[in-house]
């Protein structure tokens, strides 16, 4: 917490690597999540801190409705990992309205978690793939991006596609 606590980028982003999820209180992760000063240092803490802690349940939903850009893409973020391994109680149709009304209008940082939020609905969920990929055709975000050989575009539907198509 003293590494963190410098605010120097490559301090941070060492805490993040030897701090133990157990180790950290929800409130002290809540703190870290709405101050990372750098994109990297989200991603890892993220990554490496939140998708673990022992409260990120509990976290997620508190985060869903916060007004922090930093605390609502780990909450998306964790959404997205959510749908992936265990979308359970998770009410999916009420997700897909939030992404729609509101991704266009977020800063772009919150928008790529929102974005893997939703290409998750749509890679997992067969029953929800059209409307998932009329939002991300809708929306456009990343339409334009360009995709480096070998990588999928973080353009909605084509990712929702090649994925589905890799999967069967």
């Amino acid at each position: 917490m003293e590494l963190w606590a410098t605010g120097n980028l490559e301090a941070r982003l060492v805490a993040v690597l030897v701090l133990t999820p157990k180790g950290v209180t929800a409130e002290e992760l809540d703190a870290m999540v709405r101050s990372p000063g750098f994109m990297q240092v989200a991603d890892w803490l993220d990554a490496y801190v939140v998708r673990k802690h022992p409260d990120k349940e509990p976290l997620r939903l508190a985060w869903m409705v916060d007004d922090d850009p930093w605390v609502a893409r780990a909450a998306w973020s964790l959404t997205a990992v959510r749908v992936d391994v265990d979308s359970d109680g998770l009410d999916l149709p009420v997700l897909l309205e939030r992404i729609e009304t509101e991704m266009a209008s977020v800063v772009p940082e919150l928008q790529w978690t929102m974005n893997h939020a939703l290409v998750a609905i749509g890679i997992h969920h067969e029953e929800h793939r059209a409307r998932a990929m009329a939002i991300g055709e809708a929306l456009g975000i990343y339409r334009d991006d360009p995709v480096p050989k070998g990588c999928t575009s973080p353009y909605a539907p084509a990712w929702i596609t090649e994925m589905v198509r890799r999967h069967g």
